[in-house]
């Protein structure tokens, strides 16, 4: 009886054990394939396409000595794109994470609730009404993403009279700007000439095709910063994750916290959209697919992983593989692609929603 005692616990701690250990091991596995993939896709588009280099030459380049050609294509052009691909998609990714894990909900990305319009309308305005290009434009951007995101803000608070319901009218709020600022965009490019309107629509749908070594220094600077920014706000995240009662329970404050986590996830949104434009979906797509990798637990990392997967493959697919067989040598901005990739996925994503709710 004593050893049947002994035994009735012990399977129910092995079985928690071994499912956390599983966890881990399966989160591990994911992160490490996924930083594989992106080492393998950044060299990818640095040695191969429509100008390819060796491993040898390249690193012969790298050491600083000077081939013909290749030390402009590559150093100059082929290696910053690619830098900033991976920055732009580590950006993007962490911050549609940041905000469908804070709201729970998978339709509370950039690109879904206002702020990417937010930075293409103050974009365009800058580029239509006063001409500027540029960092201006890049300025422009991100101080158009904040303002329009801190509107979001409070008026989805103040609105607010149930507890709980903030995020759910957070996102109302933001989908009601954004159709605001999708029409200022369509009217402004109207109300101008053909060359400044060519300008404003290959900015707005998003391109590596302006990458340089200084773009990048700022995006690397700008990152530094949010990173760290991320890494002291992720305990209120999780906290939020569980809901604004539970996250009140643990010690959270629940309105100081989400504001905090929006600001940095609107400011990793807006230093990519700075540097390579409002490139669609990926902020959208980087969050439910890190999920479904990882079984439907959240990760910040990955979802980071994922975005930078997501804007390698496409700009190489964008700038070498379409020319080659679909457009007769014609590349295509990588946020040409991206926005190929994501609608499907959003009209999925809401089908099965849609689905599920019917089930339950």
């Amino acid at each position: 009886m004593a050893g049947g005692l002994d035994d009735i616990p012990r399977p129910r701690r092995e079985t928690a054990v071994s499912g956390k250990a599983g966890r881990t091991s399966r989160r591990r596995a994911v992160l490490g394939t996924l930083a594989g993939a992106v080492v393998v896709l950044f060299f990818v588009n640095v040695l191969l396409g429509s100008y390819t280099v060796t491993i040898p030459d390249f690193v012969r380049l790298l050491a600083g000595e000077r081939i013909p050609g290749a030390s402009f294509i590559v150093m100059e052009h082929k290696l910053p794109r690619a830098v900033i691909g991976v920055l732009v998609g580590l950006a993007f990714g962490l911050s549609g994470s940041i905000f469908q894990t804070m709201l729970r909900n998978p339709l509370a990305s950039p690109d879904i609730i206002g702020i990417s319009y937010g930075a293409s309308a103050s974009a365009v305005t800058a580029i239509v009404v006063f001409g500027a290009a540029g960092l201006a434009v890049s300025a422009a951007a991100m101080a158009g993403a904040l303002v329009v995101a801190l509107g979001i803000f409070a008026l989805s608070h103040r609105s607010s009279t149930v507890p709980g319901a903030a995020g759910s009218r957070l996102i109302l709020v933001g989908i009601g700007f954004a159709a605001v600022l999708q029409a200022v965009v369509s009217y402004l490019l109207t109300r101008t000439d053909i060359r400044t309107a060519q300008g404003a629509l290959v900015w707005l749908n998003g391109s590596l095709n302006s990458s340089n070594w200084d773009r990048a220094v700022v995006l690397v600077a700008g990152l530094a910063v949010l990173l760290v920014a991320v890494a002291l706000l992720a305990r209120s995240l999780r906290g939020l994750e569980m809901g604004d009662d539970t996250a009140a329970a643990l010690g959270v404050r629940v309105a100081p916290a989400r504001l905090g986590l929006m600001v940095v996830a609107v400011l990793l949104a807006a230093v990519a959209t700075a540097a390579a434009g409002p490139v669609a979906f990926i902020a959208f797509l980087s969050g439910p697919i890190a999920r479904r990798l990882l079984g439907g637990a959240a990760s910040l990392p990955a979802a980071a992983l994922v975005g930078a997967v997501i804007v390698l493959a496409a700009d190489f697919a964008a700038a070498n593989l379409i020319p080659m067989y679909l457009t007769s040598g014609t590349s295509l901005p990588v946020g040409v692609v991206t926005g190929a990739l994501g609608a499907p996925f959003l009209l999925w994503l809401l089908v099965s929603t849609n689905r599920r709710g019917q089930g339950g």
